[in-house]
């Protein structure tokens, strides 16, 4: 009777096992950016790692001044299979009285972004970009005044949760169809950012691993 059941129980979990996937791209906690590469495009932000003791493992700081460089790790991701992307954060910088609509107020504390490449067709590369926003309400969206074929859209926002650790779970897909109108299967990389290269100011932020799952 106890194999039995024991077969039973097994035939039960197995096929949850199965689906529940996780697809990890940023692994910041063992002190590793394999996969990662740094791209510039004004100043450049210093990226290194430090021990966080209150969550007592590694985590990624980033600090910029007057400077924007960012991390991209260019990985295929099955948005059918794992549409969640998975991250953390946190920051005690704050950019007050800056426009985020305008080129000379976008710069973000905290920023991770998804981007479906368009190859050939580069004008059809879209972008999603997370942020914590300084000066917009948590929960708003509204075009990056660089490209059209960016998406902004505010997960945090102001003073509230600064010095405090913030954890987010996002479906890609639903998002990207959501704020963009875009219906992709597939997101082609991820980036992260703290840019203060259009302000002029300083900012330090800490991000925890990255992953995406299945849910």
């Amino acid at each position: 009777m106890r194999k039995t059941w024991g077969i039973v129980f097994i035939a039960f979990i197995t096929p949850w096992l199965a689906h529940a996937e996780k697809i990890t791209v940023g692994q910041f906690s063992t002190s590793s950016l394999s996969g990662w590469e740094e791209k510039e495009f004004e100043g450049k932000t210093q990226y290194s790692f430090v021990f966080d003791e209150k969550i007592k493992q590694q985590v990624l700081i980033a600090e910029s001044n007057a400077g924007a460089s960012g991390l991209f790790s260019e990985q295929r991701i099955d948005l059918n299979t794992t549409p969640y992307l998975n991250w953390s954060w946190k920051t005690s910088s704050f950019f007050p009285n800056i426009n985020e609509n305008k080129k000379i107020g976008d710069d973000f504390v905290a920023r991770i972004y998804v981007v479906v490449d368009g190859g050939f067709f580069f004008w059809k590369t879209i972008a999603l970009n997370y942020v914590w926003s300084s000066s917009h309400q948590k929960g708003d969206k509204w075009d990056n005044p660089f490209t059209s074929n960016a998406t902004m859209f505010a997960v945090e926002s102001g003073k509230k949760n600064l010095g405090k650790w913030q954890h987010y779970k996002r479906n890609i897909r639903k998002d990207l169809k959501r704020l963009t109108g875009k219906d992709e299967q597939y997101i082609d990389a991820v980036a992260i950012m703290t840019d203060t290269d259009n302000t002029g100011l300083s900012a330090t932020t800490y991000f925890g691993d990255i992953f995406f799952s299945s849910e």
